[in-house]
């Protein structure tokens, strides 16, 4: 895991600064899966205040010198497909740039240029048009199902269909052209391989488990399944948790797909952006928070820190885990046997009162936690 923060606390922000867009999520952790351009998520992220986790889910990994790429791509060459479809942009890059190298560039740009070309997205389109060609049509949604609705409804019986990969097989897309009479191609430009170090993408696993993160993003369907896969006999363990109270960001409906079949509820932004999807994140993760009145102080809750009347106060993990269960219940006692569950694996009762008392002290208001003598602690109300 690659924790972008530094170690030590953030300063107290006043009710000025945090008013301002670049603390919009300051007091927030959130976990970024994605490996390319993962440092821009980041850093976008980290513009706003949020504190980030970074643990590629995958990496991605060319196969320009495949012979199954190459074959398909004599069979393009051999029988010019009547629609090409274009997925991603690095797919479409990944593909010309292979047939460069075996001497195929320009015949295949030809074959390309008198197809019936359909980008599945703007980064696809971007890349289509970079290369000199011309898109005939684009879903408004970027999903597969926009284009296989698209194509059937254009008649699909007899002709050939070139479908570049994205990264793996997406066989119901393919059978469903197939039961409309086409001939497909399918064309694995590159494929998702594990990260080389996995041990940020466990880390990220127990931390949402343990919902010590806010959000995860998400850039593909593929990391995805790899988070799933990495928490092994946890997963269900983990998708409770996204279904409760760790936000899943998507950057788009493909993406989300996977999650949603899962019963988990997503967020995506109207395009597939990065930028999109950290405003996203910036309108919906507040509208999360819990807000307290007690003893005519607010105190709003937020991942790794509470703002009092307007301050934002970083507490650590305890005194927060301490604060969020006390605040499930205002003015009910929670005995520190019950406390304790809240607390991380390991610790005992003494620990539930340490929390306690650098709660206390991290709020810096008197009279938000109350002692209950021999029964435990509450919020009043």
């Amino acid at each position: 895991m690659t924790d972008r923060t530094p170690g030590a606390r953030r300063a107290v922000l006043t009710a000025a600064a945090l008013s301002e867009p670049a603390a919009a999520l300051s007091g927030y952790t959130v976990g970024v899966t994605a490996d390319r351009r993962n440092d821009e998520l980041g850093t976008l992220l980290e513009a706003r205040g949020a504190r980030v986790v970074l643990a590629p889910a995958l990496r991605i990994v060319p196969i320009s010198d495949d012979a199954e790429l190459r074959a398909a791509t004599r069979a393009c060459l051999e029988t010019p497909p009547d629609v090409v479809l274009v997925n991603t942009g690095i797919g479409m890059r990944g593909w010309l740039e292979a047939a460069e190298s075996w001497g195929l560039a320009e015949p295949l740009r030809e074959v390309i240029s008198r197809a019936y070309l359909v980008a599945r997205g703007p980064k696809a389109r971007a890349a289509v048009r970079s290369a000199g060609l011309h898109d005939q049509w684009s879903p408004d949604g970027e999903g597969y199902e926009e284009v296989v609705e698209h194509l059937t409804a254009r008649g699909m019986a007899g002709l050939t269909i070139a479908m570049q990969l994205h990264g793996e097989s997406q066989p119901e897309y393919t059978e469903a052209l197939e039961s409309a009479g086409a001939r497909v191609i399918e064309l694995p430009v590159y494929r998702w391989a594990p990260p080389v170090d996995p041990a940020p993408l466990h880390r990220l696993t127990d931390l949402i488990t343990g919902r010590l993160v806010d959000a995860v993003t998400f850039t593909s369907a593929a990391a995805v399944q790899a988070v799933l896969h990495a928490a092994g006999t946890g997963a269900d363990s983990l998708l409770d948790a996204l279904r409760d109270d760790v936000m899943a960001a998507c950057v788009g409906p493909v993406t989300s797909a996977p999650l949603l079949r899962r019963g988990v509820p997503v967020v995506t932004p109207g395009r597939a952006r990065l930028s999109a999807l950290v405003r996203t994140i910036v309108d919906e993760l507040p509208k999360r928070a819990v807000t307290l009145r007690i003893s005519g102080h607010s105190i709003t809750l937020r991942g790794h820190a509470a703002v009092v009347d307007g301050v934002l106060r970083p507490l650590a993990p305890a005194p927060m885990a301490v604060l969020r269960a006390l605040a499930t219940s205002p003015g009910h006692v929670l005995s520190r046997a019950a406390l304790l569950q809240a607390l991380p694996r390991g610790a005992d009762e003494h620990a539930v009162e340490m929390a306690v008392a650098r709660l206390r002290a991290g709020l810096a208001v008197p009279g938000v936690v109350q002692t209950v003598v021999k029964r435990g602690y509450r919020i009043p109300v």
